[in-house]
């Protein structure tokens, strides 16, 4: 079970489009907007999970055209955000955006490679209470909700931190060059799949 909560901390810490713009969602728009959209995220989170767990996931994304179709929606939006983020100037890209909201967070995470991959690999790997299935996956399902609020709210709370420290606008520039190569990395792994 150690090495499962190693191994959720891990994925979950790491950049993704939900966290990227989780931060940027509190740096725009502080904490209210930033825990509705983040609740959207979380939904979205445990609806993809529920879709691994029961296979209806494997299903859906064996169908080669629905997988091309679903990755191709998800890479476009994804670097449609990072386009937006690389060209928003010196201010951080989501002050000139509308506030995501919690549909917004849902829909995001129902596109998103990472979320995909993350609920895959945890829930098919690392065996740990062989007697039980529904048990391993009961308690997997706990874990991985518990670490995931707890590093999504740190990385709200970096947004709003980053909002409050009213930044140069070079600092800005930069942050906003590192989130869009944030998500085009996402965009091009996803696309690389797509054609190896």
């Amino acid at each position: 079970m150690l090495t499962f909560t190693l191994a959720v901390f891990l994925l979950i810490v790491t950049p993704g489009p939900g966290v990227l713009s989780l931060a940027g969602v509190g740096a725009a728009f502080g904490w209210n907007r930033g825990l509705r959209y983040m609740m959207g995220l979380w939904l979205g989170t445990n609806l993809v999970s529920l879709a691994v767990i029961t296979g209806v996931a494997a299903v859906i994304l064996a169908d080669p055209i629905i997988r091309t179709i679903l990755l191709i929606a998800s890479a476009a939006y994804l670097g449609y955000l990072a386009l937006r983020i690389a060209f928003a100037g010196a201010k951080i890209a989501f002050m000139h955006m509308e506030a995501p909201g919690f549909a917004t967070g849902v829909m995001l995470q129902l596109i998103n490679p990472k979320a995909y991959a993350v609920n895959t690999t945890l829930f098919s790997s690392f065996a740990f209470y062989p007697e039980s299935y529904a048990v391993e996956t009961g308690i997997k399902l706990v874990i991985t909700n518990i670490i995931w609020l707890m590093l999504h709210a740190l990385w709200l709370a970096a947004g709003v931190k980053v909002n409050s420290l009213n930044l140069h606008p070079r600092t800005q520039r930069i942050i906003n060059l590192g989130m869009a190569a944030c998500l085009m990395g996402v965009v091009g792994l996803s696309l690389w799949s797509l054609f190896r």
